[in-house]
């Protein structure tokens, strides 16, 4: 069989010209997040089948790339079940690891906890722009802070991250889970249908309110709630009044601070925020993830159609570890869209120390190279970047790659002399 070229289907090789950027986005990142007191931590990329299918991770759990037993364990002959020959998967998000993690661990760890993960996560999915079956999450969450402080930290450490990077044209839209169920529930739905209305809602973008009339109706929902659900859309203009308006008309469905907490954090954030960006309440916003419990949020940019970050408040998942109830939210940055957008920019890494090539010609004294190694050897540990090459024939191309590379100055070392 000929050995294959090409990565396999969903995955990619990352060239220096990509990783020079990713490495830059990693250090931005990390001491960004630090600013607002995040703290890096990690966990392992195989995960329990158990964690992994406990009915939190939505759709994500048809996307498992499972891990067969191994050694003694595996015993192919005799196996009856999937279960009988897996016991592990390739996690497919960073929360549900963390949940894990934080279950085992709190005793040991600060309350709040202000974690920063990065890494790579596995879905068996479709691969297509801006999407693939290996890629990196990025996400920051706080555990065990109840009040929506949480939010708005989380909110302001990703805008100005997202600032930073220099993206201008940017929205974060923000709802509540509970504002999605009290609109619901308002008109007349059963709350076992609750999921399947998200589903067409979060449509809504693309078929209009129309396309979700006639979706819901296809689907044998009531048609009497439908018209009083969709009526409350048509009243709704993405404004921070409208939230109040909608408190009015829900009274009792809606639990009691769940508008003044939306309100509370849109407010606080635009006026505290470093980035340039616009704060949109979006009823519309459903979210995939089963686990989200409250507050929900994403961020969109103007050249870019889907999401490059999502989030929000999952209060019931580290329970599920511990019986006890401990408030989570959180919030991930879609990191390999935003190198994709980067790399679609021609975007330059800044500068931060001189970078000098020398070109050595054939034959070179042994003299004359211990002396330019001695030279950057000085230069390196002075914060320099120094590349020692052999002068190819065609010095022009040579030297227009390494210009490309980011080496403001490329010197010459000929057999007798040095020009610099």
């Amino acid at each position: 069989m000929p050995l294959v070229k090409q990565p396999v289907t969903g995955m990619k090789d990352i060239t220096p010209k990509e990783m020079e950027i990713r490495e830059y986005c990693i250090r931005l990142i990390q001491d960004t997040y630090r600013s607002f007191g995040f703290v890096s931590m990690e966990t392992p990329c195989v995960e329990h089948l158990e964690n992994l299918g406990s009915k939190q991770g939505g759709e994500n759990e048809k996307l498992i790339f499972k891990i067969l037993k191994r050694g003694e364990k595996l015993r192919l002959s005799e196996a009856k079940e999937e279960r009988d020959i897996t016991d592990g998967g390739l996690r497919y998000d960073l929360t549900v690891p963390l949940a894990r993690y934080y279950s085992a661990h709190a005793n040991e760890l600060p309350s709040p906890f202000k974690a920063l993960q990065m890494g790579n996560v596995w879905r068996a999915d479709r691969p297509q722009k801006g999407r693939f079956r290996q890629f990196m999450q990025c996400d920051i969450d706080i555990l065990g802070e109840a009040s929506n402080v949480a939010e708005i930290e989380l909110i302001l450490a990703t805008t100005t991250l997202i600032g930073k990077l220099g993206f201008t044209d940017f929205t974060v839209r923000i709802n509540d889970r509970k504002l999605l169920k009290a609109m619901a529930a308002y008109s007349g739905f059963p709350e076992d249908s609750f999921d399947s209305i998200f589903i067409i809602l979060d449509k809504m973008d693309k078929i209009g309110i129309e396309g979700v009339r006639k979706e819901m109706i296809e689907n044998e929902m009531d048609s009497e709630s439908v018209s009083k659900y969709l009526s409350l859309f048509e009243s709704i203009y993405l404004g921070v009044d409208c939230i109040g308006e909608l408190k009015e008309k829900l009274g009792a469905y809606l639990p009691e601070g769940t508008a003044e907490s939306l309100i509370n954090i849109i407010t606080i954030v635009e006026g505290n925020s470093s980035a340039k960006f616009k704060m949109q309440f979006d009823p519309t916003l459903v979210r995939g993830m089963s686990y989200y419990t409250g507050s929900i949020f994403e961020i969109g940019v103007g050249e870019f159609a889907s999401s490059i970050g999502g989030g929000g408040r999952y209060d019931e998942m580290i329970g599920k570890f511990t019986g006890q109830k401990t408030p989570a939210c959180g919030f991930s940055i879609g990191f390999e869209r935003i190198i994709m957008l980067l790399l679609e920019k021609d975007f330059e890494v800044p500068a931060t120390v001189g970078k000098t090539a020398y070109l050595l010609e054939k034959g070179i004294s042994t003299e004359k190279l211990n002396e330019i190694f001695g030279i950057a050897k000085a230069q390196r540990e002075s914060g320099k970047q120094i590349s020692i090459l052999v002068m190819k024939k065609n010095k022009k191309f040579q030297k227009e790659q390494l210009e490309e590379q980011g080496f403001t100055e490329i010197k010459d070392f000929y057999k007798d002399n040095l020009s610099y």
